[in-house]
């Protein structure tokens, strides 16, 4: 099982390149369940802001719900011990508070790799970061 960090659905979702056209073959091999795949709950959120700055409300109101029925999908709860684990990367390795919330909820749920093109997860020795 992966962890998949919101960008990557970004990809899939509005890029019309390479990366989108590598992170949509993922996506189906999520569907189809040869891979299962989780995610924050913040990626619901994070991912709607973005569909919809780019690409209008209906857009992203489409998209998010295509999202949320993904089979093979779990998002995980952002809870108190995800938010103390959080704040404890933040203060360790100066990270962002997104990224910590995502690097936390991975890391709670014995989830070590990450799908993501942000390196600022290379931070994190226990998480291995996969792109492309």
């Amino acid at each position: 099982m992966r962890y998949f960090d919101f960008n990557f659905f970004i990809y899939a979702a509005i890029d019309t390149g390479r990366t989108g056209q590598w992170a949509r073959k993922l996506l189906q091999s999520i569907e189809s369940g040869e891979e299962s795949a989780v995610t924050s709950a913040l990626t619901y959120d994070e991912f709607f802001w973005k569909v919809r700055r780019e690409k209008g409300y209906e857009a992203a109101l489409t998209a998010t719900e295509a999202l949320l029925e993904m089979p093979n999908l779990r998002f995980l709860e952002v809870d108190d011990e995800v938010i103390w684990k959080s704040f404890e990367l933040i203060r360790n390795l100066k990270m962002d508070p997104r990224d910590s919330i995502h690097a936390a909820c991975a890391l709670l749920h014995g989830v070590f790799t990450i799908v993501t093109e942000d390196k600022d997860f290379d931070k994190i020795d226990e998480l291995n970061r996969e792109w492309k």
